[in-house]
């Protein structure tokens, strides 16, 4: 079984005023942060953005655009599944990060997959009393599912998508005085929140 990696950085970032991939973030852009703690839980690794992906050179990784602009992470998900089922070792699965989510777990991938007990299936991180539907782990197979519900769906939320389908949920402990392992920063006050953690840990 593999995995391949998609990092979701197709939102606007309406919120941070500027385009959250390239803020910096204890003292690299968050995409390189990002990057650096995903590349070696999977086989292969994109990005999901729109525009320009000449932005992204520097990474060397492949920019995956939307099909359609503006329908949220399903796009994202989807142009996932596309990119890793062309690969030439296809990948079983994807898993998903957003940008904005500097400290996901080193072993994310690792406990989603032995969540599935080797069934085909979507499995989801939570943490606290909340799921991130995002952070996740998708069977490529299901990209032509998944193509067909949006075309129809009244919504183009992920949990729309998830309940449709059915899913697995695996809960990640928040570290001793450390910060929810999926903490998402939206604004610039959240970044420098979870910058400030960041701080801790390094002096810690």
């Amino acid at each position: 079984m593999t995995v391949a990696g998609v990092i979701l950085a197709g939102g606007n970032s309406v919120r941070m005023g500027r385009e959250k991939a390239f803020v910096e973030f204890g003292s690299v852009p968050l995409i390189d942060r990002v990057v650096a703690r995903f590349r070696d839980q999977v086989t292969s690794l994109a990005i999901n953005a729109n525009g320009d992906p000449a932005r992204f050179a520097s990474t060397g990784l492949p920019v995956l655009a939307d099909d359609r602009p503006d329908t949220g992470p399903l796009a994202g998900i989807l142009a996932g599944m596309r990119w890793a089922a062309a690969l030439p070792a296809r990948p079983s699965f994807i898993a998903t990060v957003p940008i904005d989510t500097p400290f996901f777990p080193v072993d994310l991938v690792a406990q989603l997959d032995a969540a599935r007990d080797g069934e085909t299936r979507i499995v989801i991180a939570a943490s606290g009393d909340r799921d991130h539907p995002v952070v996740g782990l998708w069977p490529v197979d299901l990209a032509d599912t998944l193509d067909s519900w949006r075309q129809t769906a009244k919504s183009q939320g992920v949990r729309a998508f998830l309940a449709s389908c059915g899913f697995v949920v695996v809960n990640f402990e928040s570290p001793t005085g450390g910060p929810d392992p999926f903490l998402n920063a939206n604004t610039r006050a959240e970044l420098d929140e979870a910058a400030n953690w960041l701080s801790a840990t390094i002096k810690g």
